[in-house]
């Protein structure tokens, strides 16, 4: 299990911004992370809000929402 925390949010033009730095871009994060590239879009589109669940987990592991979340490693994809 590893914990995530993001103490300062990110917003969505600085955090394209960092995966262009990076050389990623969402589909690459979302395959590496072991989400669903869909549901990344939705949370980074603001049509999914990220208040609970695999929408907040994914909100702040993109670093665009404060908070801490626990993730059991082998149960990642979503």
């Amino acid at each position: 299990m590893a914990t995530y925390t993001c103490t300062k949010a990110l917003t969505v033009p600085e955090l394209k911004a960092k995966l262009l730095r990076e050389g990623k871009t969402l589909k690459q994060w979302s395959v590496e992370h072991g989400y669903n590239y869909n549901t990344v879009c939705k949370v980074i589109g603001g049509t999914r809000k990220g208040f609970y669940g695999i929408g907040h987990e994914i909100a702040v592991r993109l670093g665009i929402k404060e908070g801490e979340i626990t993730v059991n490693n082998s149960t990642q994809v979503a």
